[in-house]
């Protein structure tokens, strides 16, 4: 599929409102992912997501044919608009200007960040990180955020990289002056500790996906 970029946008016509990232403590940034969705359209998720006040919704389909994939992301742009939210596409810049989201995630071996800083310097962009180099690198490119981990063994997917525990998250809290969420193994027992360590919010796919009602789970987080 094709999909042709309309041009720069303002901060305004993005979903929610601007782009600058949330001010508020924890961020709570949940991640879409094709197991634990358990079949379920990925939309039925975010709209519940955007109801809970989520900070952060990461829209992350690479098995997704593209169309599905701008669908879901020009539907959850549109229930964003005016609310807390903000959606994020997982390595996809061209769909999440076509969509008008408010950013994107890169990965590790995803788009260049700094290319992505230079062409949309409007935009949210958070990185994905799993040791203090990854990190540094990204803050010094320009991310607006950065997830750390897997803090400890992830719970819905496999990951080559060693847990970095507590400890190498408070580590990583002090090497930069972005943004820091904890990702990998993160549940309601194990978030007041991440906090502790100085995370600024918690991410995640289990955690928000597995809940029965996100409002309470993102209230419970919040009080921490």
């Amino acid at each position: 599929m094709s999909i042709n970029l309309p041009p720069p946008t303002s901060n305004t016509e993005h979903a929610g409102g601007n782009t600058r990232l949330p001010d508020r403590r924890p961020l709570l940034y949940a991640i879409t992912g094709r197991k634990t969705l358990r079949g379920e359209y990925p939309g039925s998720f975010i709209s519940r997501a955007i109801d809970a006040g989520i900070d952060l919704i990461q829209i992350r389909g690479k098995s997704l044919p593209d169309a599905t994939l701008l669908t879901a992301a020009l539907t959850a742009s549109s229930q964003a608009v005016s609310t807390p939210s903000h959606i994020l596409l997982n390595d996809r810049l061209d769909i999440a200007l076509a969509a008008r989201a408010a950013g994107v995630h890169l990965p590790v071996r995803g788009l260049p960040l700094a290319g992505v800083r230079r062409q949309c310097p409007g935009i949210l962009i958070g990185v994905s990180t799993h040791n203090l180099g990854e990190l540094r690198c990204a803050a010094d490119e320009g991310a607006d955020f950065a997830v750390f981990g897997p803090v400890f063994p992830p719970l819905s997917k496999s990951s080559s990289a060693p847990p970095t525990g507590l400890e190498g998250l408070a580590d990583a809290v002090r090497a930069v002056n972005i943004p820091v969420l904890a990702l990998g193994g993160i549940t309601l027992a194990r978030a007041p500790s991440c906090l502790q360590a100085g995370a600024a919010g918690l991410a995640g796919i289990s955690l928000f996906q597995e809940s029965k009602n996100l409002g309470i789970l993102a209230t419970q987080l919040r009080n921490c």
